[in-house]
């Protein structure tokens, strides 16, 4: 799994603009796939700004498209007339064998497609990664929270004594 990190001094242009951090938490991430995302003009000036959050959205495949549900992008102000609907649906762009992957995952296996960061690539793109999960359950979710208190424990012992 690849993990999608900042580098300020190689690409100016890259920037987190909102991230799933309870995602990892709640589901058990398999694989991940970067998709790009239709958006209007005031969307993308007010995710410029920084005001989105991706916390409560999912993705589905309908109709043979992948679309993203329930996301939030702040209304941009400056965009009196042609402004848009905060959380409308976006649609997501993949390969055609990418979608038929996240289909059949979503079908046949029972799996979720979570979004976990969205982001301007490189070349100043609105890029989105979906995480294809599986929900945990309750005692899975305590043993995630174990692992990251003692990993958190030891952190703290190797600092103190080393």
């Amino acid at each position: 799994m690849s993990q999608v990190k900042s580098s300020s001094k190689s690409d100016p242009n890259y920037k987190v603009i909102a991230e799933n951090r309870r995602a990892r938490f709640d589901y058990a991430i398999e694989d991940d796939i970067e998709c790009g995302i239709i958006l209007e003009g005031s969307e993308v000036k007010s995710l410029r700004m920084g005001g989105a959050n991706i916390a409560e959205s999912y993705a589905a495949v309908e109709d043979g498209e992948l679309w993203l549900v329930n996301s939030y992008i702040a209304p941009y102000k400056q965009a009196k007339t042609f402004g848009h609907e905060e959380r409308r649906r976006r649609k997501l762009l993949v390969s055609r064998k990418q979608l038929s992957d996240l289909w059949s995952a979503t079908q046949r296996k029972g799996m979720t497609l979570v979004p976990l960061v969205m982001y301007f690539n490189h070349r100043g793109m609105a890029k989105i990664k979906l995480g294809v999960a599986k929900g945990k359950q309750n005692h899975d979710k305590r043993e995630t929270a174990a692992k990251r208190d003692w990993s958190r424990q030891k952190s703290r012992l190797m600092k103190d004594h080393g």
